[in-house]
Order: structure tokens, then C-alpha cells, then sequence
């Protein structure tokens, strides 16, 4: 038995395996908008980045507690020694007897009338800070989709060679009916069915790597989208017949201005940094506060001898307090606030120049891509009638074997460029929607 009939086999048996194993799957047609809802739901990195605005909203609870008034209570019981009396040369020592249970009980209220705009922009930045969790989510939202997008028009496109590749072997096999046909009557040689045999051999190859990969690609859908590992995604034809609407490069940056997650992150960690500033300013002001003080001591010390009773008294007023070092220390915080707020304007500066320079690159590939699509289809055209041509002259003996191949290796490749021309409009669109922030 030939090496060439047992990898025939090999090859026959690997492909049978690969059609049972598909045939258990359950095919579940999805359009990208359902992938998209779907991912939203189920896509663990958006849960985390859900998780993190949840923590960002208790960030925020937490620095509005500093406009609520401060209450503290507190009770001391203690045990007290007698006193010991001595005259002011430490001479003529006597001891005198002391009330021996004390006790303390203190509430203080107070409330912050003014801190120089320190709780309302330590308030203000916490939700700014909220701004950016929520935008960090959008981001991974849109990198998900993105990312999707990808898997999903990878796996049409695989899909579709898979079709191209089935019928040029369903080609292949008739044509080497007819040169077997032709060799029984002495018109051809073995060697000429070798030659396409081995190309069948390759087109059976390629088609165990395109299903590969489909696999491949369909697991990562599946696991993103949270679906049973059975299932089997297929993609809707009918996003080829979808409506791209087309803008001019000033217009889209318009539009990511006002869409883009990273670039209006940059601007809301501007506003950030200009909190920051004035959260360093505000310990150059004084902070002031009305307090109410409620005291019950026992017994009265102050006395000689003590008076074993409980002395209660109150007072309320207007509290005010100035750290004096920050005459000195504070110039070098507002200095570094100042320095945060120069690094955003940068980063914001950098993250627009990028954005314009991705805009017009993406742009130019998505108009670029049209152009493609119709060079190829020309391709195809021409491609299919030199195939035409070349099989009619071969089947009578005109041409020789090599052109043949090569002529149906022009046409498999053209036929695969259309293919991949068409599904790289779609993808193309969508990353210029990723790009300006409409994904």
C-alpha cells in the first residue's frame, strides 16, 4: 500500500470526523447587534469594569458624608487616689482623702460651614472620577465589539472559502474523471492525474485548516458571548447588504470629540487635575465650624477639698482652625497639582493627534477597500473566462497540464479575493466606527 493512498485516507477519515463533530454542534445565527447585547450581558471584562463604576458611585457616597455633621460621644470610668498635699519646698507632706470613682461623659457636635472649597471639590473630583469609570467601561465596550466584530466577519470569511474550496475540489475531482476517461483511450498520462490529484490533495489540506480555524474562532465567540460550547455561531448574509454612511475626516473627528471614550477621558482628567489644584489651595484658608459641646465630670477636682458631685455643663459657638505649616508646605502641593493638570492637557493633546492620525489612515483603508473590491471582481471576471477558455482547449488536447493548473489556481485565488474584499469593506467600516467612537 502506496505513502500516497494511506495519506489519502488519513486525510478523508480526519475530514469525515470533522463533519461528525460539526454535526453535534447546534447552529445559532446571529446578527452583530444581538452579539453586541449579548457580550453586554454575559462578557466577564465588562462586568469588571461594571464593578469598578459601583465602586467609584460608593467613592463618591463617601466624600459627600464630608458635608454631614460630625458627631462624637464618649464615657471614661475611673478610679482616682487620694491627693497628696506638700508645701512648695516639698516639706510637711499630708494626705487627703479623694472621692475614688470618677467618671466622663462628653458629646460634641460640629458642622463645617466653610473649609476654603475643600468638600465641594473633594465631592466634585469624586465624581469626575465616576465620569471616568463610566468612560473606562464605554472603552471596554467598545474594544469588546470591536474584537467581536473581528472573530465574527474572520469566521464569514472562513465560511465562505470554505464554499469556494468545495466547489474547486467538486472541479477538481470531475476534471480528473475526464483525464482518466481520456487515459483509458490512450489520450493521457498517469502523471497528469497525479498532478491533480495532488492538488486535490492541497485543496483537502486547506480545508482542514480552514475548519480549524473556524473552530477556533468560534470558541472565542462562544466564550465571550457566555453561550453552550455546542453551539455553533453563523453569521448573518445579510450584513453584506448593509447601509455604510460615509463622513468626511472633519466631520468624524467631530464626532469623536463628542463620542470617543479616551478622549473624553483625557478631558474630564483635565477637570480632575483643576480640582486637584484647588484641593491644594483650600489649605491656605482657615476651616470653620459651629460645635455644641455637652460635659459631665464627677467628681469636681478643681476644689480643695473635691466635691463628690456631677458637674454638667454646655457651651456652643463658632470654631476656627489654621494649620500654620501650610504657609510653607502647601506651595509645593499646588505646585504638583499644577504639574498633574499640564501632563492631562498633554495627554489629552497626544490622544487627539492620534486620533486624527487614525481617522484619516482608516479612512483612507475603508474608500481603499472599495477600490480593492472592484479590482477583484474585474479579476474574477477575467479569471473565470481564461478558466473557461483554458478548460475547453485542454479538453482537446491544446494546452498542456501546467496551464491548466495554473489557469484554476488564478481563478481559486480570485474567487477568494472577492471574498475577503467584501467582507474587508464591512471591517474596515466598523473600525472607523471604533476609531470615532460609534462602535
Amino acid at each position: 500500500m502506496s505513502k500516497f493512498y494511506l495519506l489519502t485516507v488519513a486525510m478523508c477519515m480526519l475530514l469525515c470526523a470533522q463533519r461528525l463533530s460539526a454535526q453535534e454542534k447546534i447552529s445559532k445565527t446571529l446578527t452583530l447587534d444581538e452579539m453586541f447585547h449579548l457580550a453586554t450581558e454575559n462578557s466577564k471584562q465588562l462586568k469588571v469594569s461594571q464593578t469598578a463604576i459601583e465602586t467609584a458611585k460608593r467613592a463618591t457616597d463617601v466624600a459627600r458624608n464630608l458635608r454631614l455633621p460630625s458627631l462624637d460621644a464618649s464615657l471614661a470610668l475611673s478610679y482616682l487616689g487620694d491627693a497628696t498635699l506638700l508645701d512648695r519646698d516639698f516639706g510637711n507632706i499630708t494626705r487627703a482623702a479623694m472621692p475614688h470613682f470618677g467618671n466622663n461623659f462628653a458629646f460634641e457636635a460640629s458642622q463645617v460651614v466653610f473649609a476654603g472649597g475643600a468638600i465641594s471639590n473633594s465631592i466634585a473630583k469624586a465624581e469626575l472620577e465616576e465620569q471616568v469609570a463610566r468612560l473606562a467601561y464605554e472603552k471596554d465596550q467598545m474594544n469588546i465589539r470591536f474584537l467581536l466584530t473581528g472573530y465574527y466577519l474572520d469566521l464569514y470569511k472562513l465560511i465562505n472559502q470554505r464554499k469556494v474550496y468545495i466547489k474547486n475540489i467538486e472541479q477538481t475531482r470531475l476534471l480528473i474523471e475526464q483525464i482518466r476517461a481520456k487515459q483509458r483511450e490512450g489520450m493521457a498520462l498517469n502523471n497528469d492525474i497525479t498532478r491533480h490529484e495532488l492538488t486535490l490533495q492541497n485543496y483537502n489540506l486547506a480545508l482542514i485548516e480552514i475548519d480549524n480555524n473556524s473552530d477556533i474562532l468560534n470558541h472565542h465567540l462562544v466564550v465571550t458571548l457566555g453561550l453552550p460550547y455546542h453551539t455553533q455561531i453563523m453569521p448573518d448574509t445579510t450584513i453584506l447588504n448593509m447601509n455604510l454612511v460615509n463622513s468626511t475626516p472633519n466631520d468624524m473627528m467631530l464626532i469623536a470629540e463628542n463620542n470617543l471614550p479616551e478622549l473624553k477621558t483625557a478631558t474630564v482628567n483635565i477637570d480632575i487635575a483643576e480640582k486637584g489644584i484647588k484641593l491644594a489651595k483650600a489649605d491656605y484658608l482657615p476651616s470653620v465650624a459651629l460645635v455644641a459641646v455637652n460635659y459631665l465630670d464627677g467628681p469636681i477636682t478643681i476644689e480643695v477639698p473635691p466635691i463628690n458631685k456631677n458637674l454638667n455643663y454646655w457651651y456652643v459657638g463658632v470654631g476656627i482652625k489654621y494649620n500654620l505649616s501650610s504657609i510653607f508646605k502647601t506651595k509645593k502641593n499646588v505646585r504638583l497639582a499644577k504639574a498633574q493638570q499640564s501632563m492631562a492637557v498633554d495627554t489629552r493633546n497626544v490622544i487627539t493627534e492620534q486620533t486624527e492620525t487614525a481617522i484619516h489612515t482608516d479612512a483612507t483603508r475603508y474608500k481603499e477597500s472599495f477600490e480593492k473590491l472592484n479590482t477583484f471582481e474585474k479579476s474574477l471576471q477575467l479569471a473565470n473566462e481564461n478558466y473557461r477558455i483554458i478548460n475547453n482547449r485542454y479538453t482537446n488536447d491544446l494546452v498542456l497540464i501546467t496551464e491548466m493548473l495554473d489557469a484554476s489556481n488564478t481563478k481559486l485565488n480570485a474567487e477568494l479575493q472577492v471574498v475577503n474584499a467584501k467582507i474587508n469593506i464591512i471591517y474596515n467600516y466598523y473600525k472607523l466606527q471604533r476609531t470615532i467612537g460609534k462602535l
